[in-house]
């Protein structure tokens, strides 16, 4: 996709406020700390569309950002962080269910696993309720840049029983530092959300905070209409 545009619409306390005009959404979700907000930046071209907290667990809502005004990426919050009180992760819990319900709406879910660490119970029990739901997925291991070689293969191969589908399904690998992989996920989502055969692929990057057309060069216009 040559993305041209990136608007925050909502961040959402309760299913009321999920977006009901249709466009396909794109759900990203992972374990807190894992790299989901820098990936969001990089893969619309923007430094600062998803804020990154220095504090893991603090997304306490789902943010929906409209990318070229017909597909949505949804940041869903981290799950995983002990610090988080009980209450609250309870909480998070609710509407992180409420949401994943929608599975009419969901075009594809990024379930995203720090390369560096084996999987979770809950990485584990995500991908098992996503499987059984039907939904489409593909796992995709971030900060790869952290490992090379033999690490590189060790981490795809214990992270491959995540999808849960045959041999040939591998996670994508990706950084967020250098680009890695952004093309094969944007591969994915293109397809996902029925973008694939009409619109070039786009490297983003965050080069004077733009995303790039690798054929035009022109910048995206990035909008945040946050309240």
């Amino acid at each position: 996709m040559n993305v041209t545009e990136c608007t925050f619409q909502i961040g959402a306390t309760n299913a009321r406020d999920f977006p009901a005009d249709g466009f396909p959404e794109i759900a990203f979700l992972g374990r807190s700390n894992v790299g989901k907000s820098s990936l969001l930046n990089r893969l619309v071209g923007m430094r600062r569309i998803a804020r990154i907290s220095k504090t893991p667990g603090r997304t306490r809502e789902i943010n929906f950002f409209l990318v070229n005004g017909r597909v949505y990426f949804v940041d869903l919050p981290g799950y995983g962080y002990a610090k988080v009180p009980r209450e609250v992760r309870k909480q998070w819990q609710g509407l992180v269910q409420s949401y994943l319900n929608r599975t009419d709406r969901v075009a594809l879910a990024v379930h995203l696993v720090d390369a560096r660490h084996k999987p979770t119970e809950q990485d584990h029990e995500l991908a098992e309720w996503l499987g059984a739901a039907g939904m489409r997925r593909t796992v995709v291991l971030t900060k790869i840049d952290k490992l090379s070689g033999n690490g590189r293969v060790s981490a795809v191969k214990r992270c491959a029983g995540l999808l849960n589908q045959a041999p040939a399904a591998v996670p994508v690998i990706v950084s967020s530092v250098t680009g890695e992989g952004i093309p094969a996920l944007w591969r994915l989502i293109d397809d996902a959300s029925g973008n694939g055969r009409s619109h070039p692929l786009t490297v983003p990057a965050v080069k004077n905070g733009g995303a790039f057309d690798i054929r035009s060069g022109r910048p995206a216009r990035i909008a945040d209409h946050r309240r």
